[in-house]
Protein backbone atom coordinates (compact mmCIF):
# COMPACT_ATOMS: atom_id res chain seq x y z
CA UNK A 1 0.00 0.00 0.00
CA UNK A 2 2.88 2.39 0.76
CA UNK A 3 4.23 1.73 -2.74
CA UNK A 4 0.87 2.58 -4.29
CA UNK A 5 0.67 5.82 -2.33
CA UNK A 6 4.21 6.74 -3.35
CA UNK A 7 3.43 6.05 -7.00
CA UNK A 8 0.24 8.11 -6.74
CA UNK A 9 2.29 10.99 -5.33
CA UNK A 10 4.92 10.73 -8.07
CA UNK A 11 2.38 10.45 -10.88
CA UNK A 12 0.32 13.43 -9.75
CA UNK A 13 3.49 15.44 -9.09
CA UNK A 14 4.56 14.69 -12.67
CA UNK A 15 1.10 15.51 -13.99
CA UNK A 16 1.22 18.86 -12.18
CA UNK A 17 4.36 19.63 -14.18
CA UNK A 18 2.62 18.63 -17.44
CA UNK A 19 -0.50 20.54 -16.38
CA UNK A 20 1.67 23.67 -16.03
CA UNK A 21 0.77 24.18 -12.40
CA UNK A 22 2.88 26.80 -10.63
CA UNK A 23 6.18 25.33 -9.47
CA UNK A 24 5.40 26.17 -5.84
CA UNK A 25 2.28 23.96 -6.00
CA UNK A 26 3.87 20.72 -7.25
CA UNK A 27 4.25 19.17 -3.81
CA UNK A 28 0.68 20.00 -2.75
CA UNK A 29 -0.62 18.56 -6.02
CA UNK A 30 1.30 15.36 -5.38
CA UNK A 31 -0.17 15.18 -1.88
CA UNK A 32 -3.69 15.57 -3.30
CA UNK A 33 -3.17 12.58 -5.59
CA UNK A 34 -1.65 10.54 -2.78
CA UNK A 35 -4.56 11.48 -0.50
CA UNK A 36 -7.12 10.56 -3.15
CA UNK A 37 -5.61 7.14 -3.78
CA UNK A 38 -5.29 6.50 -0.06
CA UNK A 39 -8.96 7.33 0.51
CA UNK A 40 -9.95 5.15 -2.43
CA UNK A 41 -8.00 2.19 -1.02
CA UNK A 42 -9.37 2.82 2.47
CA UNK A 43 -12.99 2.81 1.31
CA UNK A 44 -12.39 -0.33 -0.73
CA UNK A 45 -10.84 -2.01 2.30
CA UNK A 46 -14.07 -1.44 4.22
CA UNK A 47 -15.94 -3.47 1.61
CA UNK A 48 -17.29 -0.74 -0.63
CA UNK A 49 -17.46 -1.15 -4.39
CA UNK A 50 -15.00 0.69 -6.61
CA UNK A 51 -17.73 3.16 -7.58
CA UNK A 52 -18.64 4.05 -3.98
CA UNK A 53 -14.94 4.26 -3.08
CA UNK A 54 -14.38 6.64 -6.01
CA UNK A 55 -17.37 8.76 -4.96
CA UNK A 56 -16.13 9.25 -1.41
CA UNK A 57 -12.48 9.70 -2.42
CA UNK A 58 -13.50 12.40 -4.90
CA UNK A 59 -15.69 14.09 -2.31
CA UNK A 60 -12.84 14.27 0.19
CA UNK A 61 -10.26 15.44 -2.35
CA UNK A 62 -12.67 18.18 -3.46
CA UNK A 63 -12.93 19.41 0.11
CA UNK A 64 -9.13 19.15 0.48
CA UNK A 65 -8.63 21.08 -2.77
CA UNK A 66 -10.91 23.86 -1.55
CA UNK A 67 -9.05 24.06 1.76
CA UNK A 68 -5.64 24.08 0.04
CA UNK A 69 -6.78 26.80 -2.34
CA UNK A 70 -7.55 29.03 0.62
CA UNK A 71 -4.37 28.21 2.54
CA UNK A 72 -2.03 28.46 -0.46
CA UNK A 73 -3.97 31.26 -2.20
CA UNK A 74 -4.18 29.39 -5.50
CA UNK A 75 -7.07 28.28 -7.72
CA UNK A 76 -8.90 25.17 -6.56
CA UNK A 77 -8.64 23.71 -10.08
CA UNK A 78 -4.90 23.11 -9.68
CA UNK A 79 -5.46 20.74 -6.78
CA UNK A 80 -8.72 19.21 -7.97
CA UNK A 81 -7.61 18.21 -11.47
CA UNK A 82 -4.37 16.70 -10.25
CA UNK A 83 -6.09 15.15 -7.24
CA UNK A 84 -8.66 13.16 -9.20
CA UNK A 85 -6.08 11.89 -11.68
CA UNK A 86 -5.54 8.53 -9.91
CA UNK A 87 -9.26 7.78 -10.14
CA UNK A 88 -9.75 8.48 -13.84
CA UNK A 89 -10.90 5.20 -15.43
CA UNK A 90 -8.41 5.15 -18.30
CA UNK A 91 -8.00 1.37 -18.22
CA UNK A 92 -11.76 0.94 -18.30
CA UNK A 93 -12.01 3.10 -21.42
CA UNK A 94 -9.18 1.16 -23.04
CA UNK A 95 -10.66 -2.27 -22.29
CA UNK A 96 -14.13 -1.15 -23.39
CA UNK A 97 -12.67 -0.09 -26.73
CA UNK A 98 -10.63 -3.27 -26.96
CA UNK A 99 -13.64 -5.52 -26.41
CA UNK A 100 -15.67 -3.51 -28.91
CA UNK A 101 -12.98 -3.95 -31.56
CA UNK A 102 -12.62 -7.66 -30.74
CA UNK A 103 -16.41 -8.04 -31.08
CA UNK A 104 -16.93 -9.16 -27.46
CA UNK A 105 -20.23 -7.38 -26.93
CA UNK A 106 -20.98 -8.54 -23.39
CA UNK A 107 -17.52 -7.71 -22.08
CA UNK A 108 -17.59 -4.33 -23.82
CA UNK A 109 -20.98 -3.53 -22.30
CA UNK A 110 -19.85 -4.66 -18.85
CA UNK A 111 -16.61 -2.68 -18.94
CA UNK A 112 -18.36 0.34 -20.47
CA UNK A 113 -21.02 0.38 -17.75
CA UNK A 114 -18.39 0.12 -14.99
CA UNK A 115 -16.38 2.94 -16.60
CA UNK A 116 -19.48 5.09 -16.93
CA UNK A 117 -20.37 4.51 -13.26
CA UNK A 118 -16.83 5.47 -12.20
CA UNK A 119 -16.98 8.68 -14.26
CA UNK A 120 -20.39 9.48 -12.78
CA UNK A 121 -19.11 8.85 -9.25
CA UNK A 122 -16.21 11.24 -9.84
CA UNK A 123 -18.60 13.91 -11.14
CA UNK A 124 -20.98 13.46 -8.21
CA UNK A 125 -18.11 13.57 -5.72
CA UNK A 126 -17.00 16.92 -7.13
CA UNK A 127 -20.58 18.24 -7.02
CA UNK A 128 -21.12 17.12 -3.41
CA UNK A 129 -17.74 18.49 -2.31
CA UNK A 130 -18.42 21.80 -4.01
CA UNK A 131 -21.84 22.06 -2.36
CA UNK A 132 -20.34 22.51 1.10
CA UNK A 133 -20.89 26.13 2.12
CA UNK A 134 -17.80 28.29 1.78
CA UNK A 135 -18.16 29.71 5.28
CA UNK A 136 -17.51 26.21 6.67
CA UNK A 137 -14.29 26.00 4.68
CA UNK A 138 -13.13 29.59 5.16
CA UNK A 139 -12.25 28.92 8.79
CA UNK A 140 -9.00 27.49 7.35
CA UNK A 141 -8.11 30.99 6.16
CA UNK A 142 -7.01 31.74 9.74
CA UNK A 143 -4.44 28.92 9.47
CA UNK A 144 -2.53 30.65 6.68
Amino acid sequence: MIGQLLLAFISTFAFAILFSAPRSQYFACGLCGCFTWGMYLLFQKFGNSVVIAALFATFFVTVLARILSIIKKAPVTIYLVTGILPLVPGAGIYYTSYHLIMNHGRMAASMGLETFKMAGAIALGIIFGSAIPMKWIQKYRKCS
